[in-house]
């Protein structure tokens, strides 16, 4: 089971732009070979940061106007939220410590 939250466009908004804590959006697809190989990098990464991050994941092909909206062209696109906005991006499928050292620098 993934430790990343599914998120829709009806809790887009209180999961990722009010939080708390930085947010890493893994925009994704079920049919996406590198998605699939990132999803256990990302439950590393929330296991390894704890309540220091959240990780969510947002399906383009179900949440097409979020996509949109963020510009998603190619997949997996990972973006980190703070304070509402995006301060970071990272496309394609990264290894665990990339994934991490990205997100420290935002907590």
């Amino acid at each position: 089971m993934s430790k990343a939250i599914a998120v829709t466009a009806a809790d887009f908004d209180s999961q990722v732009l009010q939080s708390e804590t930085p947010v890493l959006v893994d925009f994704w697809a079920a049919w996406c070979g590198p998605c699939r190989r990132v999803a256990p990098e990302l439950d590393a990464v929330a296991e390894q940061l704890g309540d220091k991050v959240k990780i969510v994941k947002v399906d383009v092909d179900a949440e097409q106007d979020l996509s949109a909206k963020y510009g998603i062209r190619s997949i997996p696109a990972l973006f980190i939220f703070k304070g509402g906005q995006v301060v970071d991006q990272m496309l394609g499928a990264y290894p665990r410590q990339v994934i991490a050292e990205k997100l420290q620098q935002h907590i």
